[in-house]
Protein backbone atom coordinates (compact mmCIF):
# COMPACT_ATOMS: atom_id res chain seq x y z
CA UNK A 1 0.00 0.00 0.00
CA UNK A 2 1.54 3.08 -1.10
CA UNK A 3 2.35 5.84 1.76
CA UNK A 4 0.86 9.39 1.00
CA UNK A 5 3.38 12.05 1.93
CA UNK A 6 2.53 15.60 2.75
CA UNK A 7 4.54 17.96 0.25
CA UNK A 8 6.78 19.97 2.34
CA UNK A 9 7.30 23.49 1.03
CA UNK A 10 10.60 24.72 0.65
CA UNK A 11 11.88 28.13 1.99
CA UNK A 12 12.74 30.54 -0.60
CA UNK A 13 16.32 31.54 -0.03
CA UNK A 14 16.68 34.64 1.72
CA UNK A 15 17.65 37.45 -0.52
CA UNK A 16 20.87 39.66 0.37
CA UNK A 17 20.40 43.20 1.13
CA UNK A 18 21.93 45.89 -0.95
CA UNK A 19 25.91 47.38 -0.57
CA UNK A 20 25.82 50.96 -1.09
CA UNK A 21 29.28 52.37 -1.18
CA UNK A 22 29.75 56.51 -0.30
CA UNK A 23 32.32 58.75 0.28
CA UNK A 24 33.44 60.54 2.94
CA UNK A 25 32.19 63.88 3.37
CA UNK A 26 35.13 66.93 2.83
CA UNK A 27 38.22 67.08 4.36
CA UNK A 28 39.22 69.98 6.27
CA UNK A 29 42.31 70.50 3.99
CA UNK A 30 42.58 73.64 1.17
CA UNK A 31 43.20 72.29 -2.50
CA UNK A 32 43.99 75.88 -3.45
CA UNK A 33 47.71 75.71 -3.40
CA UNK A 34 50.20 74.79 -5.81
CA UNK A 35 52.66 71.83 -5.05
CA UNK A 36 55.81 70.03 -6.06
CA UNK A 37 55.96 66.46 -6.16
CA UNK A 38 57.59 66.50 -2.35
CA UNK A 39 55.33 68.88 -1.54
CA UNK A 40 52.40 67.15 -2.12
CA UNK A 41 53.87 63.61 -0.59
CA UNK A 42 53.90 66.12 2.84
CA UNK A 43 49.65 67.07 1.84
CA UNK A 44 48.80 63.42 1.21
CA UNK A 45 49.94 62.34 4.57
CA UNK A 46 48.41 65.11 6.16
CA UNK A 47 45.57 64.58 4.38
CA UNK A 48 45.22 60.90 5.62
CA UNK A 49 45.07 61.95 9.02
CA UNK A 50 42.32 64.59 9.20
CA UNK A 51 39.07 64.86 9.59
CA UNK A 52 36.23 66.47 7.45
CA UNK A 53 35.59 70.09 7.60
CA UNK A 54 33.39 71.29 10.02
CA UNK A 55 29.73 72.34 9.87
CA UNK A 56 28.54 70.11 6.49
CA UNK A 57 24.83 68.75 6.03
CA UNK A 58 25.13 65.38 4.68
CA UNK A 59 22.59 64.37 2.08
CA UNK A 60 19.47 63.68 3.01
CA UNK A 61 18.86 60.59 1.14
CA UNK A 62 22.46 59.01 2.49
CA UNK A 63 20.64 59.42 5.91
CA UNK A 64 17.82 57.66 5.12
CA UNK A 65 19.76 55.08 3.90
CA UNK A 66 22.17 54.86 6.85
CA UNK A 67 18.78 55.61 9.29
CA UNK A 68 17.50 52.29 7.60
CA UNK A 69 20.72 50.02 7.13
CA UNK A 70 21.47 46.78 9.23
CA UNK A 71 25.01 47.56 8.86
CA UNK A 72 26.87 50.70 9.00
CA UNK A 73 31.00 50.26 8.75
CA UNK A 74 33.70 53.07 7.76
CA UNK A 75 37.30 52.63 7.45
CA UNK A 76 39.46 53.66 10.17
CA UNK A 77 41.06 57.21 8.49
CA UNK A 78 39.57 59.95 10.61
CA UNK A 79 37.41 61.42 7.78
CA UNK A 80 35.43 58.34 7.18
CA UNK A 81 34.65 57.95 11.15
CA UNK A 82 34.11 61.86 11.28
CA UNK A 83 31.84 60.90 8.13
CA UNK A 84 29.80 58.13 9.45
CA UNK A 85 29.45 60.33 13.04
CA UNK A 86 27.55 63.06 11.36
CA UNK A 87 25.00 60.34 9.65
CA UNK A 88 24.66 57.97 12.06
CA UNK A 89 25.07 60.03 15.47
CA UNK A 90 26.04 58.09 18.40
CA UNK A 91 25.49 54.83 16.19
CA UNK A 92 28.19 52.31 16.58
CA UNK A 93 29.36 50.96 13.86
CA UNK A 94 32.52 48.75 12.84
CA UNK A 95 35.87 50.45 11.47
CA UNK A 96 37.95 48.04 8.88
CA UNK A 97 41.47 49.12 7.92
CA UNK A 98 40.58 46.89 5.07
CA UNK A 99 38.68 50.23 3.59
CA UNK A 100 41.38 52.61 3.72
CA UNK A 101 42.12 54.37 0.51
CA UNK A 102 44.91 53.03 -1.82
CA UNK A 103 48.42 55.19 -1.78
CA UNK A 104 49.11 58.03 -3.77
CA UNK A 105 52.71 58.23 -4.46
CA UNK A 106 53.15 61.38 -6.85
CA UNK A 107 55.46 60.58 -10.17
CA UNK A 108 58.93 62.01 -9.30
CA UNK A 109 58.86 65.21 -11.51
CA UNK A 110 61.23 67.64 -11.05
CA UNK A 111 61.07 70.69 -7.87
CA UNK A 112 59.84 73.26 -10.58
CA UNK A 113 56.43 71.32 -11.55
CA UNK A 114 53.81 72.89 -9.17
CA UNK A 115 50.72 71.57 -9.53
CA UNK A 116 46.84 71.59 -7.61
CA UNK A 117 46.63 68.20 -5.92
CA UNK A 118 43.91 67.75 -7.88
CA UNK A 119 46.41 67.37 -10.60
CA UNK A 120 48.80 65.49 -8.65
CA UNK A 121 46.39 63.02 -7.57
CA UNK A 122 44.76 62.01 -10.94
CA UNK A 123 48.80 61.98 -11.53
CA UNK A 124 49.76 59.26 -9.12
CA UNK A 125 46.67 57.47 -9.70
CA UNK A 126 47.90 57.16 -13.12
CA UNK A 127 51.58 56.31 -12.34
CA UNK A 128 50.28 54.18 -9.95
CA UNK A 129 47.57 52.03 -11.78
CA UNK A 130 49.26 51.44 -14.94
CA UNK A 131 52.70 51.90 -14.70
CA UNK A 132 53.12 50.01 -10.86
CA UNK A 133 54.55 53.46 -9.31
CA UNK A 134 54.30 52.77 -5.72
CA UNK A 135 57.18 53.07 -3.88
CA UNK A 136 57.44 50.62 -1.63
CA UNK A 137 53.52 51.03 -0.77
CA UNK A 138 51.04 48.66 -1.47
CA UNK A 139 50.79 47.81 -5.27
CA UNK A 140 47.71 48.21 -7.88
CA UNK A 141 47.78 44.17 -7.02
CA UNK A 142 47.89 43.91 -3.61
CA UNK A 143 45.12 46.64 -3.62
CA UNK A 144 43.03 44.44 -5.63
CA UNK A 145 43.01 41.70 -3.81
CA UNK A 146 42.63 43.69 -0.93
CA UNK A 147 39.03 44.89 -2.59
CA UNK A 148 38.28 41.27 -2.99
CA UNK A 149 38.27 40.84 0.48
CA UNK A 150 36.47 44.14 1.05
CA UNK A 151 33.74 42.75 -0.84
CA UNK A 152 33.65 39.50 0.60
CA UNK A 153 32.70 41.07 4.06
CA UNK A 154 30.40 43.27 2.99
CA UNK A 155 28.78 40.56 1.14
CA UNK A 156 28.61 38.44 4.12
CA UNK A 157 27.31 41.56 6.07
CA UNK A 158 24.39 41.99 3.68
CA UNK A 159 23.68 37.58 3.90
CA UNK A 160 21.46 38.88 6.38
CA UNK A 161 19.05 40.45 4.24
CA UNK A 162 19.82 44.00 5.46
CA UNK A 163 21.41 46.52 3.60
CA UNK A 164 25.28 47.48 4.41
CA UNK A 165 26.35 50.93 3.93
CA UNK A 166 30.27 51.83 4.04
CA UNK A 167 31.91 54.95 4.63
CA UNK A 168 34.99 54.77 2.77
CA UNK A 169 37.01 56.93 -0.09
CA UNK A 170 36.51 57.48 -3.44
CA UNK A 171 38.75 55.39 -5.06
CA UNK A 172 39.35 52.11 -3.24
CA UNK A 173 35.28 52.52 -3.39
CA UNK A 174 35.88 52.12 -6.92
CA UNK A 175 37.83 49.05 -6.62
CA UNK A 176 35.40 47.72 -4.47
CA UNK A 177 32.65 48.01 -7.07
CA UNK A 178 34.38 46.46 -9.34
CA UNK A 179 34.98 43.17 -7.02
CA UNK A 180 31.10 42.90 -6.38
CA UNK A 181 30.62 43.31 -9.72
CA UNK A 182 32.42 40.37 -11.04
CA UNK A 183 30.62 38.36 -8.11
CA UNK A 184 27.43 39.20 -9.72
CA UNK A 185 26.09 42.27 -8.04
CA UNK A 186 25.24 44.86 -10.16
CA UNK A 187 25.49 48.43 -9.67
CA UNK A 188 21.98 50.58 -9.68
CA UNK A 189 22.37 53.85 -8.46
CA UNK A 190 25.28 56.16 -9.01
CA UNK A 191 25.93 59.55 -7.78
CA UNK A 192 29.36 59.30 -9.26
CA UNK A 193 32.84 59.88 -6.23
CA UNK A 194 32.03 63.24 -4.93
CA UNK A 195 32.04 64.00 -1.44
CA UNK A 196 29.74 62.49 0.40
CA UNK A 197 28.13 60.48 -3.27
CA UNK A 198 26.94 56.68 -3.00
CA UNK A 199 26.54 54.27 -5.33
CA UNK A 200 24.53 51.57 -4.65
CA UNK A 201 24.89 47.73 -5.62
CA UNK A 202 22.14 45.08 -5.40
CA UNK A 203 22.61 41.05 -6.03
CA UNK A 204 21.99 40.05 -9.57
Amino acid sequence: MAVMTADVATPAPMRHGAIVLARHGEPALSRKVRLTAAEYREFWATYEVMGILPGQTPPEALKVFVAECGALVSSTRLRAIESAHALAGERPFERHDLLIEAPLPPPNFPGWIRLHPSAWGFLARVWWWFLNHHEGQETRSEAEARADRAAALLIGLAASGENVVVLAHGFFNYMIGRSLKRLGWKLVRSEGYKYWSMRRFERG
